[in-house]
């Protein structure tokens, strides 16, 4: 005998909110999640409780917005990293010891991969981290059209 697994539908159209229609669950409305410097602020809106899957999505489209605005999250539909996994603790810039060099790293508008490195032995460690710094936000800034 074969069990029926029920499939949980998800569709995604708008930056950080998920469709969800779960019908053994019987549950229907639009899942909204805004990830910023490590925190997660998130909230269900039902069709149901809010007059409709039209209605569910613009309350969810508005709370996003809002959220976004009161933690200083800029509204964008572009992929922002917040949180760096470098011990230099800026996003896209990590120190390579052996190469005596930091390098930087970052996405264009496009999507490709962009890369470059400063030197440590020509520069200098504060220079170089300053300028490598000051590299990645200026791609950062070209990337998102500030």
């Amino acid at each position: 005998m074969e069990l029926k697994k029920e499939k949980k539908i998800v569709y995604e159209k708008h930056k950080d909110i998920a469709r969800i229609d779960q019908e053994s669950k019987r549950t229907h409305g639009w899942y909204v999640r805004v990830r910023y410097y490590g925190k997660t602020h998130s909230k269900f809106f039902s069709d149901g409780k809010c007059g409709g899957r039209y209605s569910s999505l613009l309350a969810a489209l508005a709370w996003r917005d809002e959220i976004e605005s009161r933690i200083g999250k800029l509204r964008t539909n572009k992929h922002i990293v917040t949180v760096s996994n470098t011990t230099t603790g800026v996003v896209g810039v990590r120190l390579n010891d052996k190469l005596h060099r930091y390098e930087v790293s970052w996405v264009n508008g496009t999507g490709k991969q962009g890369k470059t490195s400063v030197s440590i032995k020509k520069h200098g460690k504060d220079k170089a981290f300053k300028r490598a710094c000051e590299i990645r936000k200026q791609k950062e800034a070209e990337r998102l059209s500030i």
